[in-house]
């Protein structure tokens, strides 16, 4: 429009200069000359801009529609017609956990309208090792060290390129290329070991047999007792299996896995517990619930002071409806009360209350009873009764001083009967039987697990939760919130109410249950289901040993 009215002044000035050039003098023809050439300066400059803003406008990405929906209508046309996002790199960059570890995180990079575009990233936890591993803090960081270098090469090396142009929101593809590389690394490194098994056996077969004289019988006034025989020869434990083998840069597998379904649902536009929920019902449902948390109280195991050993944990279960903000009030409540309690129970003076790497806190207890009488007097301060506001689960710690094979599990089945709920880990051996008498299981998402993995699990193992690791999380990603609702759980176990990591996803929790009920589609329970409670009825407390 504005283009228009300077063409006509412009035509209507050339008319009147033509028609009065005849009776002006010199000097008035100039000023009419140079008053016509900067209105066609300024026409062409306006033209221009014109030109070039429309342009920019319909070659914006179609990302800013993700963002914003600010796009004009001319980008939302040509956008159908636009290729669909394709993964584009992969990096892999070093971060720091919880516990200030190295550990590793993924970024992914899609092309979208022929433009790179840094999409999301993503890190899970890591658990390298069993806790009775050597204390030695620079031989444990060396090991680690050569984790994250090793996670970081697969990332920026094979897995770039094998991802490349692959579709994000094929998330079935994207995993099984995935696995299969992750595979072919595993057996690689099995063959290693195993023919280092052999070399070793070897050498020491040639050496029994060069040193292969009866031992010189020494007299021990012990050893000669009649009286008294040998406890060790009675009682043999079964061999513990050994430690599952943690391929060095197993990390990257999961990380990138997570960072793609993060990219799925940002493309498609819907949130990530959508998403997943999405992969694994085939289509998002219409009804939604949120696992119930079970929130770490306090720690009475080897992280904790005194002698106690045989209990893990004690963990509060609440009842069932109540909102994630009134679980976590109803928590801290305690915990304070608990507190309070133990700064004046001994007669010495008040002892120092710490918080452990769960994040509950850790009291000094030498017999089992005592963290419960702790636990039963704060809530009879704050009128909390046990088995109708909430519950109490023990966690035992019978994985860290024995591994049980099928006939231990068999006995201790038959003597604990429906007293106890025991639960099995399925996240390195899901297509194995359980043990005898496991009601349930535990499935983690670290190092080589992928989101498929866990949709697979939780399809053909009903009654089973999800836990984080303990103090190896990432500290702001609070993804394991969105998988647990997306899977459908019934329990979700976070841990204390304490630190970022932990808080982060507690916080999601909440966020996601109130987009819930604002969209009319959160469910409640009506009582526990399993598998921490009977089918038949709803005890007060619980046992699950792990």
């Amino acid at each position: 429009m504005l283009g228009c009215f300077f063409w006509v002044i412009s035509r209507e000035l050339g008319h009147f200069k033509i028609s009065v050039t005849r009776h002006m003098d010199l000097q008035s023809q100039t000023t009419i000359f140079y008053f016509i050439l900067f209105y066609s300066f300024f026409l062409r400059l306006e033209s221009t801009w014109w030109n070039t803003s429309s342009r920019q406008k319909c070659q914006s990405p179609p990302s800013r529609c993700w963002e914003d929906n600010k796009c004009c209508s001319k980008a939302n046309y040509f956008t159908n017609f636009s290729a669909p996002p394709r993964i584009s790199r992969l990096k892999g960059r070093e971060v720091y956990d919880a516990k200030g570890q190295l550990s590793i995180e993924a970024e992914l990079f899609c092309i979208v309208c022929s433009k790179e575009k840094s999409m999301s990233s993503a890190a899970v936890s890591s658990h390298l090792a069993p806790k009775e591993i050597s204390l030695d803090w620079k031989a444990t960081s060396q090991e680690r060290a050569k984790h994250v270098l090793t996670g970081l090469q697969w990332i920026n090396g094979p897995l770039n390129s094998m991802l490349k142009d692959q579709n994000p929101c094929d998330q079935l593809e994207v995993d099984h290329i995935l696995s299969n590389f992750f595979m072919a690394r595993y057996l690689e490194k099995k063959d290693i070991l195993d023919r280092e098994k052999q070399e070793n056996c070897s050498h020491s077969g040639s050496d029994e047999a060069l040193h292969s004289l009866p031992p010189v019988q020494t007299k021990d006034k012990k050893s000669t007792d009649k009286g008294k025989k040998s406890s060790a020869a009675e009682k043999s434990f079964p061999p513990a299996e050994p430690p599952e083998l943690v391929l060095c840069g197993s990390l990257a597998i999961g990380s990138v896995s997570l960072a793609v379904a993060k990219t799925g649902a940002k493309i498609q536009g819907t949130p990530l517990y959508k998403y997943i929920a999405a992969l694994k019902n085939r289509e998002v449902p219409t009804k939604l619930h949120i696992p119930v948390p079970l929130v770490t109280l306090l720690s009475c195991g080897k992280t904790s002071p005194g002698k106690l050993r045989l209990l893990e944990e004690v963990i509060l279960i609440p009842k069932v409806g109540q909102r994630v903000n009134q679980i976590i009030t109803m928590t801290l409540e305690l915990q304070k009360e608990m507190a309070r309690i133990m700064n004046t129970a001994t007669k010495a003076g008040a002892t120092q209350v710490t918080v452990c790497d769960r994040g509950a806190l850790a009291v000094s207890c030498e017999k089992p009873e005592q963290p419960l009488d702790l636990i039963i007097e704060a809530c009879t301060v704050l009128e909390l009764p046990l088995g109708t506001e909430m519950h109490l689960a023990l966690n035992c710690a019978a994985p860290d001083l024995m591994d049980y094979d099928t006939d231990q599990w068999e006995k201790l089945r038959n003597a604990i009967g429906g007293s106890c709920t025991l639960l099995s880990d399925i996240t390195y051996k899901s297509q194995a039987p359980p043990p005898p008498g496991a009601r349930g299981h535990v499935i983690k998402h670290i190092h080589e697990t992928t989101i498929s993995d866990l949709v697979r699990m939780t399809s053909e193992h009903q009654g089973a939760v999800l836990m984080g690791a303990t103090g190896s999380e990432p500290c702001s990603d609070d993804s394991l919130s969105d998988i647990a609702v997306g899977l459908g759980l019934d329990y979700v176990k976070l841990g204390g109410l304490s630190g970022s990591e932990r808080m982060t996803k507690y916080n999601r929790l909440i966020s996601i249950e109130e987009e819930l009920v604002q969209q009319g589609i959160l469910v409640s329970k009506e009582k526990h289901p399993p598998p921490l409670f009977p089918e038949k009825k709803n005890t007060g407390a619980a046992c699950y040993c792990v």
